[in-house]
């Protein structure tokens, strides 16, 4: 299993547009970016690939590091971040199967599935598959299995990915604050990889209006506000879920620039084999 972070910024990445400040200016004198979310697997022994997330900067993330077009696709989430790159298949792939969770949420009154399969029905090459939550579903010769998570107000889905020949293991928590449900959480133990929301460090909760939650016994928040897991907590979850390597993704540049490049705080490109 070949994994390619193809983005590992939040919804404005690193640098973002019209900003000069000292971590955007830091990224730029260095030539390293966080384009938004998606992640590349690869199976070398079928010789197909599975895109998480359709990022916006989906051509340029592709043309970028020269991975292979996807034939299957999972959407975790229907923020425009995680999925509005889809549209960039549109004469570029003759058939693709993506696959959605098929939760009614409560706030939009459809699913993942259901929202994906209504704003790209133009996309007649494209097949929503509607994906049970905890039930493992094969894909390109590899077992997903999608895991609810919190990232309120909207229902959104983390997943776990695993070899059934190799026994090799990816884990992506999704878009989460630190109180992933205990039934997801043993899916997504034991990684080779993890793959973790970080968004800021705690430090920064006092600027957020709602602070911070999910304190640990020292008083460290684990929760930037309600939707995205601080630094510390994200490696809080990589310690509880026994991970053999963890690259926090999802990264805003509001990280000092003194932090923002630190171990273990992922940039794009960065390619595992597991």
């Amino acid at each position: 299993m070949r994994v390619t972070l193809l983005g590992t910024g939040d919804t404005t990445g690193t640098p973002t547009v019209g900003c000069d400040c000292d971590t955007c200016t830091a990224a730029r004198e260095r030539g390293v970016e966080r384009t938004r979310f998606s992640v590349h697997v690869e199976n070398d022994r079928t010789d197909e690939s599975l895109l998480i997330d359709f990022s916006p900067d989906f051509r340029y993330q592709f043309l970028r590091d020269e991975v292979p077009l996807p034939d299957a696709a999972v959407i975790t989430h229907i923020h425009f971040d995680h999925l509005d790159g889809l549209g960039n298949v549109f004469r570029v792939l003759d058939d693709l199967a993506v696959y959605a969770a098929d939760e009614t949420d409560p706030r939009t009154g459809a699913s993942v599935a259901e929202t994906v399969r209504d704003d790209y029905h133009y996309l007649d090459r494209v097949t929503v598959v509607p994906t049970t939550p905890l039930e493992t579903e094969r894909i390109c010769g590899l077992d997903v299995t999608l895991v609810p998570v919190e990232h309120p107000p909207l229902v959104c889905y983390g997943l776990a990915v695993e070899d059934p020949e190799t026994g090799a293991k990816l884990s992506i928590t999704g878009d989460t604050s630190y109180a992933v449900p205990e039934e997801s959480r043993a899916v997504l133990a034991d990684p080779d990889l993890l793959l973790a929301d970080a968004i800021v460090p705690a430090s920064l909760c006092d600027h957020h209006p709602l602070g911070g939650r999910h304190e640990d016994a020292a008083g460290v928040a684990r929760t930037f506000g309600t939707k995205h897991m601080t630094r510390e907590g994200a490696l809080a979850l990589a310690a509880e879920l026994d991970a053999a390597r963890t690259r926090l993704v999802h990264l805003a540049h509001f990280y000092p620039a003194a932090e923002a490049f630190e171990e273990p705080l992922a940039i794009d490109g960065e390619q595992y084999v597991l």
